[in-house]
């Protein structure tokens, strides 16, 4: 395994053969709440991340016993002037769009406090795995602000729009098990696992095609919100970039010659 920080606050791990990266929040002594550095941190991981042709999968994890991410600094936020809040704006939305567009699969490991930023996240990610000691939630509202990093176009996608509007109206925090009933999460492991089980659906993932994968998470994201009709030809463009790849011609020969792929990457 490698490592690799980008500032103080972000770490990056590659296991095995480096095609599946973790991405860590490392920010322990304030419970990883996202500052200006740390959110361009966060930002410049994800854009050398996306730009690395080995990783097939990123796993978004907290090194903090008791938290993933409480969300935006406030005490740092309390100290901005209007001016000095408008030009962070931009480096904090960058740590969010970040993570959403990274062209590889993500998954968040989740445990502890995932409230505000935090949560969002997480829910700009592919698959959320937390544990049972999880509480998620968007509470903005009650501090006189709404969701910034996507929240409040990523929920109901999730959830749907009634029960978005009643989370974030609500301000609420929704513990882990109540969390996976109504979708806010993907899956729920024992306590302390949610960094293990998410490194193993990550190395999971890693073991097929990155063309095919880059490809179906275009195809995933590109066709939210379409009609049928659109979102199949969002879908026939995808697979038309992959079906004469190098990849999809050593994916049927491997098949075929009952032997573990040799994914070229093209």
């Amino acid at each position: 395994m490698s490592e690799e920080r980008f500032g103080e606050f972000v770490l990056v791990r590659r296991h095995g053969d480096g095609h599946v990266a973790e991405l860590a929040l490392d920010r322990p002594k304030a419970m990883n709440a996202v500052s200006t550095e740390m959110a361009r941190s966060i930002g410049a991981a994800c854009a050398a991340l996306g730009d690395d042709k080995g990783v097939r999968v990123v796993v978004l994890t907290s090194t903090h016993e008791r938290a993933f991410c409480v969300g935006a600094d406030l005490k740092e936020r309390n100290s901005l002037s209007d001016a000095e809040l408008v030009r962070q704006r931009p480096v904090a939305r960058g740590a969010y769009t970040g993570v959403l567009e990274l062209p590889v699969p993500t998954v968040a490991a989740v445990h502890g406090f995932a409230l505000g930023g935090g949560f969002e996240l997480a829910l700009a990610c592919d698959v959320i795995v937390a544990d049972r000691t999880a509480v998620v939630g968007l509470p903005e509202v009650s501090v006189g602000v709404i969701p910034g990093g996507g929240g409040t176009q990523l929920l109901p996608r999730r959830v749907g729009a009634a029960r978005a509007a009643e989370l974030i109206f609500s301000a609420r925090r929704v513990e882990a098990a109540e969390a996976r009933e109504l979708g806010l999460v993907d899956v729920l492991v024992e306590e302390g696992r949610d960094r293990e089980e998410a490194l193993a659906l990550g190395a999971r993932i890693g073991a097929n095609s990155p063309v095919g994968l880059r490809a179906a998470k275009r195809a995933l994201r590109l066709g939210q919100g379409l009609d049928l009709r659109a979102g199949l030809e969002v879908e026939d463009a995808a697979w038309r970039a992959v079906a004469f790849s190098g990849d999809r011609a050593e994916g049927v020969a491997a098949f075929n010659e009952k032997r573990k792929p040799e994914w070229p990457g093209e």
